[in-house]
């Protein structure tokens, strides 16, 4: 029997900035040098702006947009970031020159922040808009069947409606520095080219504000991770529990990285040696020849992703072995059935699928991809913890008797960064989830299991700020007795003050089962005040039932409350989705 593995809080997001982008921006401020001064800064004032749009699930398209906006600027064209739920299709009617920057969240979803533009972009009563020229970039992961989806689905419609595409598509994959600078530079050139404009001035660059969308970057990334001790590793699941929940602390040395609450931090994983050692025996390797520049054992232990198979991989060894168990399954032509058969296997149990027909060495190497770092939801504040930073991550353990599973960066974290006693870590910033700025608005967070992490954070950034708003957590798992994580803290937090409310939902101490938004419908009266009141609402967790369900039980609350109907309720969260007081941080 195979057991499924329980949710961690993993966020698949978008590559962070990189070296490359570093770069072409060190460019341009070079250019910006040379260039002398030709004037004063009102006779350069630009006479186009472009208007970068980004949709963004955990921030990196913002980033990303921010950069845009300088890079247009120093093209001496005009240059404002803005999310794109904040644009209307009349708005948008009025623009001239628009750059998309979009990830796709899920499969094939819009992000949380473009929603709304979509619904409204595709509705028939959308404008026309001849007069617009526009370009769009995805930022996505090719592991997804809707790989840039989004990007795809805006460049479609925006066309559809008349607009005018100035630069084809380019949809980047996870490693997306190279390919995202291409586009750039090459969209910035031809805009300055068309409309006349020259380099500005450094008189005009001084006298125009930074984009207000990005924050400043972190020097460590992906490609230059910080090396940080991990100074804490503590189980937070009690004995008996389904299970294994850990708490983290990251030392953050000399590092000079500064972090918000609500922001991510991504963690560079090191595959299992045990993994390894079966990949290169099943492969008749011993791990000593050389590929790519190093040693074999260390460019799978590193470098290359061999826990999930790629989708390319999964293509060659249905071509290769067709009548296996994956090319039968593959056949039906139904996804849902090859992702129920896929979960948990790795690329080890495909080739042994495959059998005598599997690939050898040479050629299996390309269709293992880059190894990525894992983005794991901060779960402390710079306030209460400005030397360090803390992680609450489920440890993904599953399999049977004859294999057993592991995740690949909680086990990393729970069994084996204290062999090296340090991990590669790199900030993520992520705009869109954090504390209001207003310490008197009220707060509503809904977190189930690992879901807690942001929230933690969240209720010590407010107490280290003395904010007077009111708190209220809805928190959940299996078992009070083993998976209550925190409750100490959650308990002394309400003790002061800071928690004003606290609703648990452990679904499985009685017969029916309890979830959140059993809890939420429960206070449908108090849930609707607090809204009526300015809060802001915020959910994080499981994307593919639990904020879904969060999501209807919140429309549910609104609908009876206000007696107005469904419509009425979703214009209603709508309005919190624009005013961003419903934000999602879901994986």
């Amino acid at each position: 029997m195979t057991l499924m593995p329980p949710t961690g809080s993993l966020i698949p997001a978008d590559a962070p900035f990189s070296a490359a982008q570093e770069a072409w921006l060190a460019g341009f401020i070079a250019g910006i040098a040379a260039a002398g001064r030709r004037g004063t800064a009102a006779s350069d004032a630009p006479t186009t702006t472009v208007d970068v749009l980004f949709g963004t699930q955990t921030g990196n398209a913002e980033l990303l947009a921010g950069e845009l906006v300088a890079g247009a600027r120093a093209h001496g064209l005009g240059g404002r970031a803005t999310a794109l739920d904040d644009v209307t299709p009349e708005r948008l009617a009025t623009m001239s020159h628009v750059l998309v920057v979009t990830s796709t969240y899920g499969e094939g979803e819009m992000p949380d922040n473009a929603g709304l533009f979509w619904e409204a972009l595709q509705a028939a009563t959308a404008p026309r808009l001849e007069g617009l020229r526009y370009a769009v970039l995805g930022l996505g992961d090719r592991g997804y069947d809707d790989f840039c989806q989004a990007a795809k689905l805006i460049d479609t419609r925006l066309e559809q409606l008349g607009a005018t595409r100035l630069h084809d598509r380019v949809d980047c994959d996870v490693d997306f520095e190279e390919p995202a600078a291409a586009w750039t530079g090459a969209v910035l050139e031809r805009l300055a080219a068309e409309t006349g404009a020259a380099p500005a001035t450094p008189a005009a660059a001084e006298a125009t504000p930074a984009p207000a969308a990005a924050r400043p970057r972190s020097r460590w990334n992906k490609r230059t991770p910080y090396r940080s001790r991990l100074a804490v590793n503590r189980l937070l699941s009690a004995p008996g529990s389904a299970k294994e929940i850990r708490h983290y602390e990251f030392d953050l040395g000399d590092s000079g990285i500064t972090y918000t609450a609500g922001d991510a931090l991504a963690v560079v994983p090191v595959n299992d040696d045990a993994l390894v050692g079966e990949l290169l025996a099943h492969l008749g390797a011993s791990g000593d020849e050389e590929a790519d520049g190093r040693p074999l054992a260390e460019l799978l232990r590193t470098e290359r992703e061999i826990r999930t198979p790629s989708k390319e991989l999964i293509a060659d060894l249905v071509q290769r072995a067709p009548t296996s168990e994956l090319a039968s399954v593959v056949a039906h032509s139904d996804r849902a059935e090859l992702d129920s058969w896929l979960w948990g296997r790795d690329v080890l149990d495909l080739l042994r699928d495959a059998g005598p027909a599997a690939p050898g060495l040479t050629d299996l190497l390309p269709f293992l991809r880059p190894l990525q770092a894992r983005q794991y939801s901060i779960s402390s504040s710079p306030l209460a913890h400005p030397d360090r930073i803390h992680l609450t991550v489920a440890s993904v353990r599953y399999g049977s008797r004859d294999r057993r599973y592991e995740g690949v960066t909680s086990s990393y974290l729970a069994d084996r960064i204290g062999e090296e006693g340090a991990a590669g870590i790199y900030p993520q910033p992520n705009a869109s989830f954090g504390v209001p700025s207003d310490d008197d608005a009220p707060m509503i967070m809904i977190g189930p299991g690992t879901g807690i992490a942001p929230f933690r954070g969240f209720l010590h950034e407010r107490a280290a700020r003395g904010a007077s708003g009111r708190n209220w957590l809805f928190f959940g798992d299996q078992h009070r007795a083993t998976d209550f994580v925190y409750e100490d803290e959650l308990t002394e937090l309400r003790g002061r003050g800071v928690l004003t409310e606290l609703d648990l939902a452990f679904s499985r101490d009685q017969a029916e089962k309890v979830y959140v938004q059993t809890r939420m419908r429960e206070r449908s009266r108090e849930l609707y005040a607090w809204l009526e009141d300015g809060a802001h609402v915020y959910v994080c967790g499981d994307a593919s039932r639990m904020a879904k369900d969060v999501e209807a039980a919140l429309l549910g609350v609104i609908a009876e409350q206000r007696g107005r109907g469904g419509g009425d309720a979703a214009e209603y969260l709508a309005d919190l989705r624009r005013s961003k007081r419903y934000v999602r941080d879901v994986y």
